[in-house]
Order: C-alpha cells, then sequence, then structure tokens
C-alpha cells in the first residue's frame, strides 16, 4: 500500500508540500500540485481521513441537523449550508431529527460520534435547557431559526414575532375583521411567536382574537386544505385567512376554488416563507419572508469564523423578516 512518503518521492516534493496539495493549500503552485496528483494517481494513493483528523484533531467535516429532509423549504438552507463550506473545503454530514425529542437527540450524539469539528442544528423538540448544556460541551454548536438568551452568540434567527405582526398587520389594513389563523404545530416556538404577532396587530385594530377561528394544523398542504374545510364547516363570517406558511396557504386556497369561491374577490390569503412557488399560481400569494437560506448561510460561516478561525468572515445573526404584496388578497368592500 503506497504511503504519502511514496508520493512524494515520486513526485520529488517535500511531504510537506503533499501535505498541502492535499489540504488544497493555495499556496502551491498548479505545477507542483499536478505533479503530485499525478503521483498520487499512478500509486493509488488515497489519504487516510480518520487518520489525518485524529492527527490534527480536526475531520474537516461539520454536521448539520434539520428537522426534516423533503419539502420546499429545508432543501435552500442546506445547499447554501453546504455551499458555503465546500468553498473552504469542508465536508457536511446530515441527520434528520423529524421534530421529534429522541430522535433530535439521537442525531445529535450520532453526528459528534462521527467526529464533526461543529454541528449546525435546526432542532425543534429539544428543550432549551438542553441545548444549553450541549453548548458547554467539546463540540462547537450554531443554531438555526432557534433563539436562547443565555447562547445568543449561538443563535441565528428569524424575529417572528414580527413576522406574524407583519402578516397580519397587512390583512386588517386592508379593512377586514373576520380573519382566521391557521397556524402550524404550537410546540414550536416559531408557531407560537408568529401566532403572539398575529393578536400583537389584532389588538392593534381592537379586533377579538376569536379561539374558534384558529386552526392548528402542521405546516404542509394537506394540513392547509384541512384547516380550511373545518373553517368553513363553522358557517362564520370569514373574509381573509392568515396562514403561518405558504404550504398551507395553497391547501387552503385550493379548497376555497372548489367551494366556489374566488380568491381573492370573495376571501383574502397572506401566507409565510416567501417560498418560490406560490410566486407563479393564481392568485400569486401574498407573504412575509423567511430567509431560511440566508440564516444557512450564515451558520455555515460561523462556523467557519469561530471553529477554523476564519476572521475574515462576517456573519449577521439577526433577520428582520419582509412584506411582498401580491394578488392574493384585496381591500375589503
Amino acid at each position: 500500500m503506497a504511503t504519502i512518503y511514496d508520493v512524494s518521492v515520486m513526485a520529488g516534493v517535500s511531504l510537506a508540500t503533499v501535505s498541502r496539495v492535499m489540504n488544497n493549500n493555495t499556496k502551491v503552485s498548479d505545477r507542483t500540485k499536478q505533479k503530485v496528483l499525478d503521483a498520487m494517481q499512478t500509486l493509488g494513493y488515497r489519504p487516510n481521513t480518520i487518520a489525518q483528523s485524529l492527527a490534527s484533531n480536526c475531520s474537516n467535516s461539520v454536521g448539520v441537523l434539520v428537522s426534516q429532509l423533503d419539502g420546499p423549504f429545508y432543501g435552500p438552507m442546506m445547499t447554501e449550508i453546504e455551499t458555503a463550506l465546500r468553498s473552504a473545503n469542508k465536508h457536511v454530514i446530515i441527520a434528520a431529527g423529524h421534530s421529534d425529542e429522541a430522535q433530535e437527540k439521537d442525531s445529535v450524539e450520532f453526528l459528534m460520534s462521527r467526529g464533526c469539528d461543529a454541528l449546525i442544528l435546526d432542532v425543534e423538540a429539544v428543550s432549551d435547557d438542553y441545548l444549553i448544556e450541549l453548548s458547554k460541551g467539546p463540540t462547537p454548536i450554531v443554531l438555526i431559526n432557534r433563539y436562547i438568551d443565555a447562547i445568543k452568540e449561538r443563535c441565528v434567527y428569524l424575529e417572528n414575532e414580527l413576522g406574524g405582526f407583519m402578516a397580519t398587520d397587512y390583512i386588517l389594513s386592508l379593512g377586514h375583521t373576520h380573519v382566521a389563523y391557521i397556524s402550524g404545530p404550537l410546540f414550536k416556538l416559531d408557531v407560537r411567536d408568529r401566532l403572539k404577532g398575529h393578536k400583537r396587530a389584532l389588538a392593534q385594530y381592537n379586533v377579538p382574537f376569536d379561539e374558534s377561528l384558529h386552526y392548528e394544523s402542521d405546516f404542509k398542504e394537506a394540513g392547509g386544505s384541512d384547516a380550511m374545510e373545518h373553517l368553513l364547516s363553522l358557517n362564520t363570517p370569514i373574509t381573509a385567512v392568515v396562514c403561518a406558511n405558504d404550504q398551507m396557504a395553497s391547501g387552503a386556497i385550493a379548497v376555497c376554488l372548489e367551494h366556489g369561491l374566488r380568491v381573492p374577490d370573495d376571501i383574502s390569503f397572506i401566507g409565510y416563507d416567501n417560498i418560490p412557488f406560490p410566486q407563479y399560481i393564481s392568485p400569486k400569494l401574498s407573504t412575509v419572508s423567511n430567509p431560511i437560506n440566508e440564516m444557512g448561510k450564515m451558520a455555515a460561516r460561523w462556523v467557519l469564523q469561530q471553529v477554523y478561525n476564519n476572521q475574515e468572515m462576517t456573519v449577521d445573526s439577526s433577520f428582520k423578516p419582509e412584506l411582498f404584496i401580491r394578488t392574493s388578497a384585496k381591500q375589503i368592500d
């Protein structure tokens, strides 16, 4: 079996130069780099990454734990994380927690057992206390879409209460007072924050919060459909629906159309997240942005800055939502 020493001899360079080539160090000239690569190919040499990580105490891998792997929301986030880390010659190991406490903890243990240099965590079920304690361990962590004051320097988050307020404030500004609300699962912090913002906007317009017009759903299109079927069955006047994400809004709009309701002439809608596809349907969905892709990029930059000592990286940890007005809501007559 060929060794790094054999590669250095064949290429006519030092062991240090071979090491720099394997680590993609830009200080090696293209000509020298090609000599080393040619020697590695001729000898069939493959670096022993496990041995390298043991020797350097650095695996050049980052664990990423996400809530789920499907849907249009998490793909852009993982893409930005992987792109930012790969540009620095780091690799990602991905696990899913499925918004379940036991699975999230098991995934954290798995990623740590892989020798990851850091963990990027999008977790919803584990407690703040668990994450605070985890942050004291040897493996650095950074949180996405979650804010914990005790470890705020490790949090990349969106001001969800403000986003919830902005969505409902826009609907109320159009004159609507019979407003339904479709939320995600209330055990999730971002869901509770958006609902809190919704209630704050209602209070500012002196519109009472009607619990019967609040439906707790699951952030999926089918959940939005079920919610809308329930709301329509109440036979209560509803002129607008605020949805806690775009996927549920899409499902709810589909049900309204099936019932012969015109959007926005008969009923107005606003979503949350600003995912791509509602921009291309009719009516185009008004929504509030959730820049999860940018948050993913910033979490990766946090790792590069704090763990790999790249001090040229700038990190923005707090994001403000933005209102996107399209054609799914209109001024009430």
